[in-house]
């Protein structure tokens, strides 16, 4: 058994290489997400990634499948002491006792004052989905102007709680975002966004998609693992 790596397009993928005295050549994608190549003892390793190549957007399907049912974030609690997300940054959770109920961001803080502690957990979510509603647009907004040379912007830009994905593109051309996304760094956010517009241009995973995505957003990659090293 080896580690190799191949190209397809902008993006390198890495698999695990064992011979055995099969007769065809097979590919898996297990879903720890690893790339597992079974081939006939003696094939010859380009013959094996031209397969590899052919076989590339199954591949990047499998993964994005598998990688769709990892858990996120560890339940937070809603107590003081605790620590919660947003864009990217850690913030400690402060909760108060007090009439007037409100979620602001202090400092290093988020605090919260609630009516009693059972409320914090409600008045923080629906203080991430209103900073989602406009923080998600406006970083959208410099984006779609961008794709606009390619013909291509979106019919509308939504928020959807999904529990499986960070965004998506629908036949119409509606680009549909996930709320949770408030809670990662902006650079994660306009990958995920500059890859729902690459699909208005390119619908399916083709090395072109990638390529247009790599040339409007050449550290995509980058901040793809930034949100699942942070989210996940």
């Amino acid at each position: 058994m080896s580690k190799r790596t191949f190209q397809f397009g902008s993006v390198s993928m890495e698999y695990e290489l064992h011979f055995s005295d099969r007769k065809s050549l097979g590919i898996t994608v297990t879903p720890a997400m690893d790339v597992i190549v079974t081939a006939p003892a003696g094939t010859d390793i380009q013959k094996i990634e031209t397969k590899l190549i052919k076989r590339a957007p199954w591949i990047i399907r499998s993964i994005s499948y598998f990688l769709s049912f990892h858990p996120k974030t560890p339940e937070r609690k809603y107590i003081s002491g605790e620590t919660h997300l947003y864009l990217g940054r850690q913030y400690l959770l402060k909760v108060i006792l007090g009439q007037e109920e409100s979620v602001k961001l202090i400092g290093k803080h988020l605090v919260v004052t609630a009516n009693k502690p059972d409320n914090a957990k409600n008045l923080l979510e629906n203080w991430y989905y209103k900073q989602a509603k406009s923080k998600l647009h406006e970083i959208a907004l410099p984006l779609v102007e961008k794709f606009k040379k390619y013909n291509v912007a979106p019919t509308s830009i939504e928020l959807r709680s999904m529990p499986k994905r960070w965004g998506s593109c629908t036949a119409k051309g509606k680009i549909i975002l996930n709320p949770e996304l408030i809670k990662a760094p902006k650079g994660s956010i306009e990958y995920v966004i500059t890859h729902e517009l690459c699909h208005l241009v390119h619908h399916d995973h083709t090395q072109k998609f990638f390529d247009l995505q790599s040339k409007e957003m050449k550290d995509w990659e980058k901040w793809k693992n930034r949100l699942e090293k942070l989210l996940f």
